[in-house]
């Protein structure tokens, strides 16, 4: 191989380096942003399982706010629960929305990303609710 040729090769690969980079930067930021989203759609499923087997609002309210940022603490920055849209009565049914903020830094970017996640889960016809 020429001096010519290595000289060119080593060219390409000084101009390839940072766009490989990205893309692997890419790849590690899509992954977090999946497996957070998962995180959050767990969270919200658990928030209303746990709240369906309350028996007052309150409670349930409680319940959701508490498996819920337990679920997502250390990976989403202020979790929140909403069983805003639910029908809490016997037969009804739990509809939990939980939201947090996902940080992005780790990528090199200032900015964070809002992840939602919602779950629905029946109440039983023959239980009591206050």
């Amino acid at each position: 191989m020429s001096e010519a040729e290595r000289g060119s090769m080593a060219v390409e690969t000084v101009l390839l380096a940072p766009v490989f980079l990205l893309f692997l930067m890419f790849l590690a930021g899509a992954g977090v942003i999946v497996e957070s989203q998962g995180r959050v759609n767990g969270a919200a499923r658990d928030a209303a399982r746990a709240a369906s087997v309350q028996r007052s609002l309150d409670d349930a309210e409680a319940a959701a706010e508490t498996i819920a940022t337990g679920a997502l603490e250390g990976h989403c920055q202020s979790p929140s629960v909403s069983l805003d849209q639910s029908d809490y009565e016997q037969g009804g049914q739990i509809h939990a929305e939980v939201t947090c903020e996902l940080d992005l830094g780790f990528l090199g970017f200032g900015g964070t990303k809002r992840m939602t996640g919602t779950a629905v889960v029946p109440i039983e016809q023959f239980r009591r609710i206050e």
